[in-house]
């Protein structure tokens, strides 16, 4: 039709109207599935050469890039990447140990062992797998429970009427014993879990929920290294509120460092230590926001930690800092690696609560790394063969004593910024380690503890910066603020278990809220597009004469039924009489 010399298309459109027993009596009919439960299992179960290769290139993806592995076009690149890694792998083992309360040198076995598996299980090419701050934490205050100072007092052997002395190589050798224990019972959960295809479980630690958790853990860690910044002597306490009360300590809670306890003790501050430990501080800021700031001009990233690590040794073994001025360092750093032994598995019981959420936790941040970088480069993860992968690496690592490991987000970056193509950068990396470790780790003895304080402070501040989310979130979604507030908040007063446990259940509170309370919508048109939009909210959406158009964001079920339907009772039916016609619908619901 041709109006004023315009021409217009109209199109008229007929078509039935059918309800859900027409649909399935007239016309759909379900398949009939004639196999029986023993024949599923049986193909199920069935083996062939084809489903044995390719479960082993499932369970080794070393199997499916190794044979391929373009050397001049990689190699060169995977051996700058893993000395650079590597370089920071050294410092960070020796430092993250002490937040997992055991001896130095087992950071350096747990810099070495896992990431040596993750070579061949992993199906990341770009993650750097060792100690991580927010894990050690964890596993520092499980030890320290389970091993607190008050049971290695002893009194002196001469007999004399001096008073008790705490046995510190009983005390670490005892939290080793837990610290290993646990890493076990985490392997063996991951796997299982990994097994069982419970590489889902991550989607419930969401985003807010893991970087207000991961800022509250760096909460915890600052405090946790203000007495070796400062060089005073303060017990490790556990239990909620232990970070910030010692009075309302409570057991079986987080460990942490009491603020009010460092407080207490700010008059004896060795300011040999201080000083030492802040321009480490500095030092390493400068170096880290030189490195930010010139990443794309750098070959390779300022080396600052390790420069940290040589230079404080070489001062404090010259002015003899531990002997003249009482400045605590790493101590005896035994050279070689250690047999394997099996754990001590009788203290299992009063850690599985304790291995589940670290495990989770673990997991959670090594997959979404993997996947951030495998979406970058352009490839996949498995994020069950990623569980099966960590799962292995714990569990077979401790039993050469090591703890438990996971991604870390600082080395990663290293790893994929200076030119990592696959994990034979990992490789390498590791094998820095293992040379420190067998040949020249006596060499850290006189190593400032209070230079690795200043190393793990300066590795937080990406988790700091997480306090930005609050004003976004404000401006994108209450819901998801209150997750990370929660988050934070929980973990930074209970702990890190109790906190990740309440900050699960309120997300999934949150969920239940969402579908409770939907957004219901009465749709327009707005003209001139296919769009329809709330014409509550838009002055450019029209609803058609005799039509509504009813939307709501969340589906159906028991529990918001009702709420449905009266929303769609307030929207539709009570705002006007609804006719059906043959072969037009003047009320529609979606």
């Amino acid at each position: 039709m041709e109006e004023d010399g315009d021409p217009q298309l109209m199109f008229r459109i007929e078509r039935p109207v059918y309800d859900e027993s027409f649909i399935r009596s007239k016309l759909l009919n379900r398949k009939e599935n004639s196999t029986t439960l023993r024949e599923r299992l049986t193909q199920q179960f069935r083996c062939s050469s084809k489903r044995a290769k390719a479960a082993a290139l499932s369970f080794l993806p070393i199997l499916t890039w190794l044979p391929s592995y373009p050397v001049k076009q990689y190699l060169f690149s995977d051996v700058v990447s893993g000395l650079s890694t590597g370089v920071v792998q050294l410092p960070q083992g020796l430092a993250y140990a002490m937040l997992a309360a055991v001896p130095p040198v087992y950071g350096l076995y747990s810099s070495f062992y896992p990431v040596l598996l993750y070579t061949f299980f992993g199906t990341s090419r770009h993650i750097s797998v060792g100690t991580f701050a927010v894990i050690s934490l964890m596993i520092g205050g499980v030890a320290v429970r389970e091993a607190p100072d008050s049971m290695f007092y002893v009194l002196p052997a001469n007999g004399s009427n001096m008073s008790a002395v705490l046995d510190v190589e009983a005390r670490d050798a005892r939290r080793v014993q837990v610290a290993v224990v646990l890493t076990t019972l985490v392997g063996i959960i991951q796997i299982v879990l990994g097994l069982l295809r419970f590489g889902f479980v991550a989607i419930y630690l969401t985003e807010p929920l893991v970087r207000g958790f991961t800022t509250a853990a760096a909460v915890h860690v600052v405090v946790s290294q203000l007495k070796y910044l400062l060089g005073v002597k303060t017990p490790r306490f556990s239990g909620p509120l232990s970070a910030i009360y010692v009075s309302l300590m409570a057991p079986g809670g987080f460990t942490g460092l009491s603020v009010i306890e460092v407080l207490g003790h700010i008059t004896s501050t060795n300011i040999t230590t201080l000083i030492l430990g802040l321009v480490c501080l500095v030092f390493l800021y400068v170096v880290k926001d030189l490195n930010e700031r010139f990443k794309k001009k750098l070959p390779i990233p300022i080396p600052g930690e390790i420069i940290v690590v040589i230079v404080s040794t070489g001062i404090s073994y010259g002015l003899s800092l531990a002997e003249d001025y009482k400045v605590d360092v790493v101590g005896k750093i035994p050279t070689g690696l250690l047999p394997p032994a099996a754990p001590e598995f009788s203290l299992l019981p009063s850690l599985i609560t304790d291995s589940f959420a670290v495990a989770i936790v673990g997991f959670s941040m090594g997959i979404s790394l993997a996947k951030i970088f495998a979406l970058k480069h352009g490839y996949s993860v498995d994020g069950n063969q990623e569980l099966i992968a960590l799962g292995l690496c714990n569990f077979i690592s401790s039993f050469f004593k090591t703890f438990t490991i996971t991604c870390s987000m600082s080395r990663s970056l290293v790893q994929e910024s200076t030119g990592g193509k696959t994990q034979i950068a990992g490789l390498l990396a590791s094998l820095v380690v293992l040379l420190v470790v067998v040949a020249i780790g006596f060499v850290f003895q006189p190593l400032p503890q209070t230079a690795l304080a200043a190393i793990i402070m300066v590795n937080l501040l990406g988790m700091f910066k997480q306090f930005r989310d609050i004003p976004t979130l404000w401006r994108t979604s209450k819901i998801e603020l209150a997750i990370w507030l929660v988050a934070f908040v929980a973990s930074v007063l209970l702990g890190l278990d109790y906190g990740l446990l309440v900050a699960i259940s309120f997300a999934i509170l949150t969920v239940i809220y969402r579908t409770q309370s939907p957004k219901t919508a009465t749709l327009g048109h707005v003209p001139g597009t296919g769009l329809y939009c709330d014409v509550d909210e838009y002055e450019e959406a029209a609803e058609y004469e005799g039509i509504k158009i009813f939307h709501s964001n969340s589906s159906i079920y028991f529990c918001n039924s009702d709420l449905y339907l009266n929303a769609l009772k307030e929207k539709v039916i009570l705002s006007t009489v609804c006719v059906c016609g043959p072969g037009t619908a003047h009320v529609v619901g979606t």
